[in-house]
């Protein structure tokens, strides 16, 4: 009598603490729906659409705001931040690599003999890591595979780096992904992929812009690229995302002052005396919502760059470094210097990485 007493009792207790747990999720999601109708029907449009520039950014939830919505308001909301600049390329006239700078070791890089300096930005919304690579010609664009394939997995950048050599890297250009977790997603890239002077892809996709680098080291933006064009202007390494956020110093003020919602972010680009500016910014976490178009156009303008472009962003920013020094921890440790977001456990596969190599004279 008194075991089953117990076993009653022991069950009575699941019983409960399964309701109570089911009514604690049901009130989540009731108060999340609740949120959710009153920002996106509420009377902030610009609230309205922060959050859903937000949501459209990130592959799993780009499919909630056209359930509040509708197709057709989102589709209005996306073409307030999708206008390009009036021009479509850059020039390569304001940027100015004087012969033997890099020979020289001014006072900004006297303490970074490996040419590469890194520090944090704060902002109200995000934490950015701001990367300056001295030396331009050390950038370059590297591909998951020689053969793009959906036969063949994207790489994780944190398995891919240290094999590579390289002293830095950032994650890079567009790739297919329908928000599912099939093996394929990050295999294979979308539009114009250029890595060390060769068309490596090219699937006519179009992107929001195109950044790449020369073969006199000078990064070129341009809102759209064909291979053609890219032969012409000798582009060595470049991909495909965007949107430019500055080009020939001018700022994208369509993007500026649009709502781009609140996101980990990573950008790339280029100071009038070459070096190159690479951003990561954390999102998605308690200490870092993350950043919009406008903090990445304001850090970039902050740091002096001319041209500038958005790469992918969301789950797929990343930023690597190996500690030829030491100052981060152990001599030649590969350090993650962005923090992931609380959505992943690891980097996500992807096709394309732009990686800074050693100098020369270090082989």
């Amino acid at each position: 009598m008194k075991k089953r007493v117990t076993k009653q009792t022991v069950g009575r207790i699941a019983r409960r603490t399964g309701l109570v747990l089911l009514t604690v999720v049901l009130l989540a999601v009731g108060g999340l729906y609740g949120v959710c109708q009153l920002v996106f029907n509420g009377p902030s449009e610009s609230a309205r659409d922060v959050l859903t520039m937000s949501l459209l950014e990130a592959s799993a939830t780009k499919w909630v705001p056209g359930l509040f919505l509708g197709q057709e308001k989102v589709e209005e909301i996306r073409e307030k931040v999708t206008t390009p600049l009036p021009e479509d390329i850059s020039s390569s006239n304001q940027i100015v690599i004087a012969d033997g700078i890099l020979s020289q070791v001014s006072d900004e890089w006297k303490d970074y003999p490996d040419g590469i300096r890194i520090e944090t930005v704060y902002g109200s919304t995000f934490t950015a890591h701001v990367m300056i690579v001295r030396d331009p010609s050390q950038v370059y664009l590297a591909t998951s595979t020689e053969h793009f394939s959906l036969d063949i997995e994207g790489a994780r950048l944190t398995k891919f780096f240290p094999k590579s050599g390289a002293l830095a890297a950032i994650n890079a250009g567009a790739f297919n992904d329908d928000g599912t977790l099939g093996t394929y997603i990050g295999s294979l890239p979308l539009g114009l992929v250029i890595s060390e002077g060769r068309v490596a892809w090219d699937d006519g996709s179009s992107c929001q812009g195109f950044v790449g680098f020369n073969k006199d080291n000078i990064l070129i933006v341009a809102n759209s690229m064909t291979a053609q064009q890219a032969m012409d202007l000798n582009i060595r390494d470049g991909c495909c995302f965007g949107p430019v956020l500055l080009m020939n110093g001018a700022v994208n003020q369509t993007e500026y002052a649009s709502n781009s919602g609140y996101n980990p972010r990573t950008a790339i680009g280029q100071r009038a005396d070459g070096a190159v500016i690479l951003v990561c910014i954390d999102g998605r976490q308690a200490s870092s919502l993350g950043g919009t178009y406008r903090d990445i156009i304001d850090i970039m303008v902050e740091y002096g760059a001319v041209n500038a472009c958005n790469m992918d962003g969301g789950s797929s920013s990343i930023m690597l470094y190996r500690d030829t020094y030491g100052r981060y921890g152990e001599v030649g440790g590969i350090v993650r210097v962005n923090s992931m977001s609380m959505l992943q456990d690891s980097s996500r596969r992807m096709p394309t990485f732009f990686l800074v190599r050693g100098p020369e004279s270090e082989g």
